[in-house]
């Protein structure tokens, strides 16, 4: 042990295992653990934040952690549920680009850690995951691992959602931490890594280990498509078009200046998936908004109407598109993406793989040597969105204007969610805060509120919509040094309260707003949508959240109002608050439109099903 804490000690003098082994303080060849190689594997790609929750299944993983924080070299934050920690490594990666790393047992930790793994794996969110394996000298089932008289078992699951290694040999852990470090940080779309360590593994030493072995950070390199033709052949069709909308996701981060030039060459309207916001500025008047299943009046006309799609850097899932019918009159879609899979997606396209800030600066070029130039917004169909995109606005501002509507529920007037989440929205953007959507009405309502003019002003989890995301994610932005308000639904939050205790516990500054309904509104929504009825999607529980969240000492709770005034005197008195706050928002439900933003696209479940696929199917893209 006193040769681990003269490891930590001096690479943390000399700040790097290459300096400490240069300088003559270490030796390049020690005898140590298994974990305290991942511990050091890990360190040197960078990753120095742990989020974890300790079980019989990782305790020697644990014990290296302590003696390497003592150090100063890496932190762990202790949490009270593992899909908790995954969401907190998640929203770090996705605010910060830093890798993190969480740490569970074996069993039911891991699952849990695994199911908030979705995601990471579905928001190209690159983190590492660590579990606690079944021992490997066959003394019988472990306990809390699946009993089953098989091997690997664990491995099996984990290897479905991104890249997995077990290391059921000690020496595999140089090459399983090789392939991590690809997997989480690959160009494109990044994955989880999970690295299983059976118990009786994780102390074995590992003889005259050869520090430098490890392998670094993996750093991906930028790649452009070289065929001429494909910018070519999209110039021709660019040509004949009369009706060009651009649809942008993810994967169209840094890419703004690019997006905005193109659509003046092209004369184009500029469509957003719903975890776009801020690519391209909402005040650009060629911006439509969100597009999709849960798309806006402007969005989707522009998709319906398209003779032509631009798509940068998205995954056609199936709200993104409205289950593949949202292009009703698009005669070609040209398709930049880094994933040949994804930018192959559609029939009648023009794939365009790589980078995609490279490829459109390349075609933007290409076009303009071709006689393209900015349009003067003259044609019909600029006309026409800046119409729709008129359409939009008053129909927004219909529903801010209506702030208070009568609930049933409540027995009393109470705010609606547009009002009160655009209240939120402008209180954060003026504060500077981060604001994060949780899955449900709120986010569905706050994909069209949201009022973006630059990058990382939002961030939602639309690949996965797992309920509790936001509230857990303000334990790893907090980390980033990030004030971040989390919008919830009553529903999303009961689905992973305990950030009460763990942003508490490590000092984390941000606020909870919490919208409460009494009822899975989302749900309740699309069921009377589609058969008349809300079945089981609420209950008559009355919950005090301010009293629940005001009991957490530390926690300041307060009452969000039934007025837009009282609601902005609690989000001031939540932002003066030094740690975490939360503040109740009773909201109205109900068959008034004015309640909520509504959704204007298709999208291939329940009743609909059928007819979706044939107009799919009609489509034929």
């Amino acid at each position: 042990m006193n040769e681990r804490m003269h490891r930590a000690q001096t690479i943390a003098r000399h700040k790097t295992i290459e300096r400490a082994v240069e300088s003559g303080g270490l030796s390049q060849f020690q005898d140590l653990s298994v974990s305290e190689a991942i511990v050091l594997g890990l360190f040197r790609q960078g990753v120095t934040k742990y989020f974890a929750v300790f079980g019989h299944g990782t305790t020697d993983i644990a014990e290296a952690l302590r003696v390497y924080e003592d150090a100063g070299l890496v932190k762990t934050w202790n949490v009270r549920h593992e899909t908790a920690a995954a969401h907190a490594a998640t929203a770090l990666r996705m605010i910060t680009g830093e890798v993190s790393a969480v740490i569970t047992s074996i069993g039911p930790g891991a699952m849990h850690a695994f199911a908030g793994s979705l995601c990471a794996a579905s928001n190209g969110a690159g983190v590492y995951h660590i579990y606690g394996d079944e021992t490997t000298h066959n003394e019988g089932f472990n306990m809390q691992q699946i009993p089953r008289d098989e091997q690997g078992l664990f491995l099996k699951m984990t290897g479905v959602m991104g890249c997995a290694r077990a290391l059921y040999e000690p020496w595999s852990v140089v090459a399983a931490l090789r392939a991590g470090a690809v997997a989480v940080n690959g160009e494109g779309f990044n994955r989880p890594c999970f690295l299983l360590a059976p118990m009786n593994v994780q102390p074995a030493i590992l003889k005259n280990f050869n520090l430098l072995e490890l392998s670094g950070a993996y750093v991906p390199r930028r790649l452009a498509c070289a065929d001429e033709d494909a910018f070519l052949e999209a110039a021709s069709l660019a040509r004949e078009a009369r009706r060009v909308t651009i649809k942008i996701g993810q994967g169209a981060r840094g890419c703004g200046p690019e997006i905005a030039d193109l659509a003046e060459l092209l004369d184009a309207a500029i469509v957003a998936g719903p975890s776009a916001s801020g690519i391209v500025s909402s005040a650009n008047p060629r911006y439509m908004t969100v597009g999709g299943s849960k798309g806006s009046i402007s969005g989707n006309f522009a998709m319906n109407e398209a003779d032509l799609v631009v798509v940068v850097g998205a995954r056609a899932v199936c709200q993104w598109d409205s289950s593949g019918t949202a292009w009703k009159n698009a005669r070609a879609i040209i398709n930049f993406n880094i994933e040949p899979a994804h930018a192959a997606h559609y029939n009648r396209g023009v794939p365009v793989p790589g980078d995609a800030k490279l490829n459109l600066r390349r075609w933007i070029g290409v076009l303009k040597s071709r006689g393209f130039a900015p349009a003067d917004g003259r044609s019909e169909w600029s006309r026409s969105i800046l119409v729709k995109r008129a359409e939009w606005i008053a129909f927004r501002n219909a529903r801010y204007d209506c702030p208070v509507l009568h609930d049933e529920v409540w027995g009393r007037p109470v705010l609606t969610q547009p009002a009160a989440i655009k209240a939120v929205c402008d209180f954060a953007d003026a504060a500077g805060a981060l604001k994060i959507f949780d899955a449900g009405d709120v986010q569905a309502n706050g994909f069209q509120i949201v009022e973006d003019h630059r990058e990382g002003m939002t961030l939602t989890d639309t690949g996965s919509s797992y309920m509790g995301f936001a509230a857990s994610a303000l334990l790893g932005v907090g980390l980033a040094g990030r004030y971040a308000v989390a919008f919830c639904g009553d529903g999303s939050f009961t689905m992973n309260p305990q950030v009460l205790i763990d942003a508490t516990a490590h000092g984390t500054r941000g606020c909870i707003v919490l919208f409460d309904n009494r009822r899975m509104a989302a749900i309740a929504g699309l069921q009377k949508a589609q058969y008349g009825n809300a079945y089981k999607t609420a209950d008559s529980v009355e919950v005090d959240y301010v009293a629940w969240a005001g009991s957490v000492k530390g926690v300041r709770a307060l009452p969000g109002g039934s007025s837009i005034g009282e609601l902005k005197s609690a989000l001031e008195q939540a932002f003066s608050h030094n740690g975490l706050s939360l503040v109740h928002v009773p909201v109205y439900y109900g068959d008034d439109e004015r309640g909520g933003m509504g959704v204007f696209g298709d999208w291939n479940v329940g009743s609909w099903c059928e007819r979706v696929q044939a107009e799919h199917h009609r489509i034929g893209l």
